[in-house]
């Protein structure tokens, strides 16, 4: 099973059985890539980290089909697919936006984490709570995750926060849940990952 937040996609190789379920109302675009150019591109699913100017392509494209302005076939409509496809050779696949673990000193911190989001406790504190060392806990992250753990906690409160802002939370009261000072903190932190303000996102996903 895989799960992303914008502005990342799930890319899925030639010939591979699958189906996806919505729990909620979304909004997505799907990209065909055609076997033949499919060469370069993982052979296995998961999760491409694409740049911005892949979403930024996209969207401006989905834009101009509805404006019935692009004609596929045009020498524009080509060039704008063929940066995509460049992008998405250089983008890094994951198999997890939030990958976990079963290591069990790591597995009981992460499922702490899970259910105290707002917990604001230094690496070494939390290494404390497994009976690790600060740098033995950094090492497991990495190796376990593939990230550090103030990065998966980043991708955590992304996660948690894009549930509370569909279930029609208030800005202030989720930078409160997740352990910020101020809706400011929270708003920062949101936009560096999701490239976009929370409400700019809870705009987006109320498009029909």
């Amino acid at each position: 099973d895989y799960i992303t937040p914008p502005p990342y996609g799930i890319w899925l190789p030639p010939h591979l059985e699958h189906s996806g379920l919505n729990r909620t109302a979304v909004s997505h675009g799907t990209l065909y890539v055609h076997e033949s150019l499919c060469t370069h591109l993982p052979k296995q699913p998961g999760i491409l980290l694409s740049s911005p100017l892949v979403t930024a392509i996209f969207s401006h494209l989905r834009l101009l089909h509805q404006q019935a302005d692009l004609m596929e076939n045009t020498a524009e409509y080509q060039r704008l697919l063929h940066v995509i496809l460049d992008q998405l050779h250089q983008a890094k696949l994951v198999s997890s936006y939030l990958p976990h673990s079963e290591h069990p000193a790591l597995k009981q911190l992460l499922d702490y984490l899970h259910q105290h989001p707002a917990d604001q406790s230094a690496l070494e504190q939390l290494a404390q709570r497994i009976n690790m060392t600060e740098r033995t806990l950094a090492r497991y992250c990495q190796k376990e995750l593939g990230m550090s753990l103030h990065e998966w906690r980043q991708r955590l409160k992304v996660m948690k926060a894009m549930s509370m802002l569909n279930a029609g939370q208030t800005v202030e009261n989720i930078a409160l849940e997740l352990g910020y000072a101020n809706a400011s903190a929270f708003i920062n932190m949101f936009k560096k990952w999701m490239l976009c303000t929370p409400d700019q996102f809870r705009k987006s996903a109320l498009k029909p």
